[in-house]
């Protein structure tokens, strides 16, 4: 959280989506498909704000923040996985998978909710009076506010912005505390102000969400302390943070394939060997292993910022005399005339955010799939798959002697040399069922027809190793 601190930034968002198809583009933001999961993660609010009184919007010290629970609710679970698409359930299936983990979070004391862009029967969530003033204020007793996501009131209308009036008044009626307006906010303060003045939105309304914001910056010691705290400004990517960084990438690897056979494991990695290619997309480069939202909205390719890459951290992982090989897209003569006594092979999807990452087939980029064809084909390979959700593997995993889901690890490369060369074991088991192809989705644990590839919960471990 220094980072927060440093540049005056006192809030900090929440994922509460229950994501229930991969295809969606904000899968990676959700913390599991199973609604029990992301329950148990609402303790993260305690990390953030600290201990208070249950139920009550607390910050408890300027090395706090308030929390921010989003988006509320059932974002991950629009139909064919359609950013901001219809989620269409009854209510009690959803209030038991998605608003569920709301409840643990206002019993927790977040500060604020933020809306989803997306619809619940129909209905969009920015203008959901049942959902959002009936059911999460006064039936579940919220008391922090409820703010929209940017520009969030401009999509009430199937043509954003289309009557602004209209969604203006349907949104504050609805019970929206606070609005997100990036741009042209002369233009909502004097639509708010004429619905006012008119009688359309009543002035106990306002009183209710001026109430509301007061509380948590009132709670925040925002008053007392509006400017940043520079004094964090040193800890910002420093060594500690970048170790506790490189324990997280560890624990979250999943080792999902360990040797063609169970009694002839493949991992761990000789540190030892003559040669080792390192080939793939992404086994040198930063920006892909981060993904989206890093640095930019949509994250890029390259050395977006310091960190390092799969290749560095193999490297620095392997004996002196062990001679590492890099080629990215090699083909199988090249991988060949390697004479690697194995191959790790990196690959994975290209960095996205929101819908941007909707993908309906999760297939592998081509140049991933020749790659593995061509590396595994001629050498033993590991592959370490670097993406945002479960992609189609199946075809390629006769050729693989281990995989490893590595998801996006972000700056911190040399967590998953930790594991991979057996300084640790692995620990992570799948948040997500792994699926045979994208025909079988929506697919979750617990279905009547359930036939994964890697079922719910997931992972193997290489043995007698520290962990």
């Amino acid at each position: 959280m220094y980072r927060l601190f440093a540049h005056a930034l006192t809030l900090s968002t929440l994922g509460l989506k229950v994501c229930r198809d991969p295809r969606w583009g904000r899968c990676y933001e959700s913390f599991s498909e199973d609604t029990s999961v992301v329950r148990m993660m609402t303790d993260v609010i305690y990390g953030l704000q600290g201990n208070g009184t249950p139920g009550i919007p607390f910050v408890s010290d300027r090395s706090k923040v308030a929390a921010c629970a989003k988006h509320y609710v059932g974002d991950g679970g629009t139909q064919r996985g359609i950013n901001s698409n219809d989620t269409i359930l009854s209510y009690e299936d959803l209030f038991r998978i998605h608003v569920a983990p709301y409840v643990d979070a206002i019993a927790k004391g977040v500060s604020t909710i933020m809306l989803s862009y997306s619809s619940w029967n129909g209905v969009k969530m920015h203008m959901n009076h049942r959902l959002i003033s009936t059911l999460l204020k006064q039936e579940l007793g919220f008391k922090g506010f409820v703010i929209s996501d940017m520009e969030g009131i401009d999509f009430i209308t199937d043509i954003p912005d289309a009557n602004y009036t209209a969604s203006v008044l349907e949104s504050i009626n609805a019970g929206l505390d606070m609005i997100m307006v990036p741009f042209d906010y002369e233009k909502f303060i004097s639509t708010l102000r004429t619905l006012v003045n008119t009688g359309y939105i009543s002035m106990q309304r306002i009183d209710d969400a001026v109430t509301r914001i007061l509380r948590v910056k009132f709670s925040m010691g925002l008053f007392e302390h509006p400017l940043a705290d520079r004094s964090f400004s040193p800890h910002l990517g420093s060594q500690d943070n970048r170790m506790v960084a490189r324990e997280a990438v560890r624990k979250s690897l999943v080792l999902l394939k360990n040797g063609k056979t169970e009694s002839r494991p493949f991992l761990p990695l000789s540190k030892n060997a003559t040669r080792v290619l390192v080939a793939g997309t992404h086994a040198d480069d930063v920006g892909l292993q981060c993904g989206g939202w890093t640095i930019s909205w949509q994250g890029s390719a390259g050395s977006i910022t310091k960190g390092t890459t799969v290749l560095d951290a193999v490297k620095a992982a392997v004996f002196t005399t062990t001679q590492v090989i890099h080629e990215a897209s090699p083909t199988a003569e090249v991988a060949a005339k390697t004479k690697a006594d194995f191959a790790i092979v990196v690959v994975g999807e290209q960095p996205y955010a929101e819908g941007a990452g909707d993908n309906t087939n999760l297939t592998i980029p081509d140049e991933g799939i020749s790659t593995i064809k061509n590396v595994c084909s001629e050498v033993k390979c590991l592959v370490i798959l670097i993406s945002g959700r479960p992609l189609v593997v199946e075809p390629y995993l006769p050729l693989m002697e281990a995989f490893v889901a590595a998801w996006l690890p972000g700056t911190e490369g040399n967590g998953v040399t930790d594991v991979i060369f057996g300084d640790y074991d692995f620990v992570g088991s799948l948040s997500r069922t792994w699926f045979k192809s994208a025909d079988q989705l929506p697919m979750n644990f617990g279905d009547p027809i359930y036939d994964p590839l890697f079922r719910f919960a997931f992972g193997l471990g290489m043995g007698k190793l520290p962990r």
